[in-house]
Formats: C-alpha cells, structure tokens, sequence
C-alpha cells in the first residue's frame, strides 16, 4: 500500500514545541491517561459548539482555551501523545476578535470561533513556522498564507496550531516509521499508545480523536488522509483534485495533491470541507470544480438516511488480506444494504499494480519540482533553497534527522531531471490513463455505479523504529492516483483499534459519497472515544 505521504507541507517564539529529544521512541508516558469522558468538550461537533457560543454558553476563548488545556494535558504531558507540534500563541487573542464580531451580530459560518489544527505542511503567515516536520525548515515563516489558511480564516475558524506528521509527508525513506518527525518525534496513536497513527496526517488524525480540537486538516497524495482516519476512528475526506486549492501547501505530487478535512463526525468533516473550498488563482486546478460550497446543507436536504437508489460496487480484491477486517467489511455492507442501497458485488478495477509502478516513477520527478519550487518561494532568508540542500542538511545533522531511517526517497527524487523529459511524461500518462480512463471511470461508468467500497486500513500496527510501517489492508491508491474523491468513515473495530470503510467514486462526486458516508454514519454509528491504552492486552 504506497501510502507515500498527504501532500505534502509547520513551529515559533512563544508556542508550545511537543519534545523531540532523546524520548522519541514510541513508549507510553509514565502519567496515567485521563478519564474518558472527563473532558468539558467531549466528542463535541462543530454544530454543538456552534449553538453553544450562539446561545451564550461559552465563548470562542473558553472553548479555545480547553483545547490548548487539553493539548497540554495529553500532548505534552500524560500519555503524551506528539500529534501537535505547536500551537498558535495568538490563538487566544483570535478568538476573542471572533467573539466580538459575535457580538456585534456578525457571525461568518458553521466555522466561527471553531478551533482547527493544520497539518505541519500547511503554510501560514503568522508566529507559527511551516517545516513538514523537518529541522531543515526549523523557524521557517512563509510569506503568505496556503490558501486552505487563507479560506478557513475568513471562515472564522481560530487556527489553534500545527499537527505533527510524517516528516516530509512520509516520502523520504522506504524504512519510515509513520508519524515521526524530527521535531514532533513519534506520534502515538491514542487508542493504544504503542500502536501507530497512520500517515502522513497522524497528528491530525490523532489529535482529532483525542478531542484535542474540534477537527483538522490533513492532505494526501496516496492514503494519508484515509489510513490516518481509518487508525484513528475518524472521518476524512479526500476530495477530488481541484476542490481544495494546493497552494502554499509543501507538494509531493502536483497531480495527486489535495488537502481535507478530518474529524469524529460526516458532518464536521463536510462542515470543515466547505470552509476550505474556493477557487484560486495560484491553483488552476481549482477553476472547473462544480461542488457546492455548502455540503452540511446537502446533508440536512438528505433527510433520512436513505440510499434507495444508489448503487454501490465491493471491491472484493481489496479483502482476503485481513479476515477480522473482511468480517467489518461485510457488517458494512449489510447496513449498506439495509438501507436501500444497491450492492453489485463484485467489482474489479484494473491495472492496479501497473499503476503504483508509473505513479511512483512520477512522483519521484514532482517531488523534485515542486519542492524546489516551493522552497525557493520561501525568498533569500529560507534556511534551505532546494532538495539538494534539504538532503546535505540531513547527512550533517543525520544524528537528530536519520536516527532511525535515512533518506533513499530523497536521493532518487534528486537524480530525476524537469518535467519535460519522457521518462517522467510516460510515467504520468500511463498512471493516469490506467487509473482513470482503463480503471474507475471504466468500472464506474459500465457497471453505472455511485461509488465502490473497500477497507479503508487495518487495525492499527505496532510502531517500529527499527523495521518501519506494517501496512496490511487498504484501497486508496486507485482515488489517490486518479484524483478522485473518498471518503473513510469508522466502520468497527478489531481488538479495540477502529476500521474504517472507504466510499469513492468518479471525479467531483463529493455530494453522493458524502451522502452515502453520512447515511452509513447514522445507521451503523462506530465512532468510540480513544482509552488511551498502553498495549492492546491492557483491561
């Protein structure tokens, strides 16, 4: 499963920086964790929140301030879970600004005075930096927001600080451990605290099911939006390229590339999506896209969930991996279908593994460009210019940048030329002519499908530093490679550690999968709160 990074692209003076020191190997810490459900904001939903500060219940500071306590609480302190690299110092002065434009009647959406984290690799202009948790980019300030930051500020959401990730996005070493960065450290995932997170979204993913924030964003270029979500008991979206502007955003691919929303509940994470959207003249990608902007309010047109009507493909050649995760799979499918849904079983979508082949040699050639690019953007002061500075960084300091694994992915990406050669033109057009043309949009349109289904991840592994991921069970590379949207919602759980199941279909269908997810969601509801466990044998 090339589960090779979210996209790619953060930490400053006065915020909180989870330790990345000798400590960074994974072990729960000695503090016992809390008490679930002890925490005032508790599996809150954006609606929730919303009427609370609507009615006067809280403020956006109170509610800001619990978070930031609860980062402290369980981020840096307890089970110490390294999904925030830091947070926002003026996150507090934010959202007492957004309290006041309440209070003079203006309140700009669903999203006001709502705290959301960003992923590290999501460029802001304010005191904190934007590294893709790398010590190369330590106390690197872009110039100007990504314009994700841009859209979600002017939505009224309070930026409460930078998720920690997969460093790079987790495209820098066929040996990574997902989650860990140099500056965050290893991430945990906090269902079982030995267990991993997924990535490269792993703070997002695991900051959100702690109740660390109302929701965050994540990005993906194959998986890393879904497996995360999958890990961490959670809803995420991967939305078609173009819905979400890439701009500002540290890139893997420019092809793949997306950022989305990640949070406990369809309609938060619609909530969040629609906050993002917009159309940027840095990102032409962004110019055909015919989603509404309002997807909350295409749920509560749904009404009851009802799937009479839709027809939904199983994708049988993602099951026989797990037999555990192939029973929650078939429950799904049941509730699938006792919902009116049509279910044609199976299905089969071709050429994948020819199509993870092409879409590797490619990215090796876009990483190369659209870093470059994006560094060089950062201006004269940037403390590195270009990917060949990145790796000569990474050998002089290899003690606290490759403890644990090196930087293969880097190297090979360095010795790809422009994105004009044929070498990389081929590799390209192959990957998408496979995935697309020959492989969704074929199945997808003769068998006259509204989505197929597959196992979004398996339960969660343990973390090894030492040997790297253990991805076992997944189907997001045919979406990730086509640019196609999908959609991860929690579908059972295996030992205590959360499944999700992955609805996707053909470009720009973000209306129906959300609409499948969200009926799922309310039929079949899996979504439990984290334990904080040490080891899954733990009572």
């Amino acid at each position: 499963m090339a589960v090779v990074g979210a996209l790619g692209a953060v930490a400053v003076a006065g915020s909180a920086c989870a330790p990345a020191g000798p400590d960074r190997d994974g072990q729960p810490g000695a503090a016992p964790p809390p008490e679930v459900g002890s925490f005032e904001l508790e599996e809150v939903t954006i609606a929730e929140l919303g009427r609370q500060m609507a009615e006067g219940e809280r403020t956006s500071r109170e509610i800001t301030e619990l978070y930031l306590d609860r980062i402290e609480a369980l981020d840096r302190q307890g089970p110490t879970l390294r999904a925030v690299i830091e947070t926002n110092p003026d996150a507090l002065e934010i959202a007492e600004e957004l309290d006041r434009e309440r209070a003079t009647g203006t309140v700009r959406g669903p999203l006001h005075g709502v705290p959301i984290l960003l992923k590290d690799n999501v460029a802001t202009a304010d005191r904190t930096t934007t590294t893709a948790g790398s010590l190369a980019l330590e106390g690197s300030i872009p110039p100007r927001d990504a314009f994700v930051a841009v859209r979600l500020r002017q939505a009224g959401a309070v930026l409460l600080g930078k998720a920690n990730l997969s460093e790079w996005a987790n495209f820098r070493s066929n040996r990574s451990s997902s989650g860990w960065s140099a500056r965050g450290g290893q991430c945990r995932n906090p269902y079982v605290l030995n267990r991993n997170p997924c990535g490269s979204s792993s703070g997002s993913g695991a900051a959100t099911s702690a109740n660390l924030c109302a929701a965050a964003v994540g990005t993906e270029t194959d998986g890393s939006i879904i497996c995360p979500a999958s890990a961490n008991g959670l809803v995420g979206i991967k939305p078609t390229v173009g819905l979400v502007s890439r701009s500002g955003i540290v890139p893997i691919s420019v092809v793949q590339d997306t950022a989305g929303p990640m949070a406990r509940t369809v309609a938060d994470a619609a909530a969040l999506l629609s906050g993002m959207t917009g159309r940027d003249p840095l990102d032409g990608a962004t110019a055909g896209s015919p989603v509404p902007t309002d997807l909350g309010r295409h749920l509560e047109e749904a009404g009851a969930a009802d799937l009479s009507g839709v027809r939904i493909g199983v994708g049988r050649q993602f099951f026989d991996r797990d037999s555990r995760v192939d029973s929650v799979m078939v429950e799904a499918i049941e509730a699938l279908r006792s919902l009116g849904a049509e279910i044609v079983d199976p299905v089969e979508i071709a050429h994948r593994r020819e199509v993870g082949r092409h879409e590797y040699e490619a990215m090796l050639y876009e990483f190369k460009a659209g870093l470059n690019e994006y560094l060089a953007g950062l201006g004269d002061g940037a403390p590195v210019a270009s990917l060949a500075d990145v790796i000569a960084f990474n050998e002089a300091n290899a003690e606290r940048e490759m403890p644990f694994f090196g930087q293969e992915i880097l190297i090979e990406a360095e010795a790809k030329g422009p994105l004009t050669e044929a070498a990389y033109l081929t590799a390209r057009g192959e990957a998408s002519r496979l995935a697309r043309d020959e492989g969704l949009d074929a199945v997808l349109s003769e068998l006259r499908l509204d989505a197929i289904l597959g196992p979004s991840g398996g339960p969660a592994w343990v973390t090894d530093l030492v040997h790297g991921d253990g991805f076992s069970v997944g189907s997001s590379g045919a979406a990730a490679v086509a640019g196609y949207p999908n959609v991860s919602v929690p579908a059972g759980h295996v030992h205590g550690l959360p499944v999700g199941v992955s609805f996707f279909g053909a470009a720009w269908s973000e209306p129906t999968l959300i609409r499948i997810a969200w009926a799922f969601e309310q039929a079949a509801p899996h979504r439990r709160p984290p334990r904080f466990r040490a080891s899954v044998d733990e009572a």
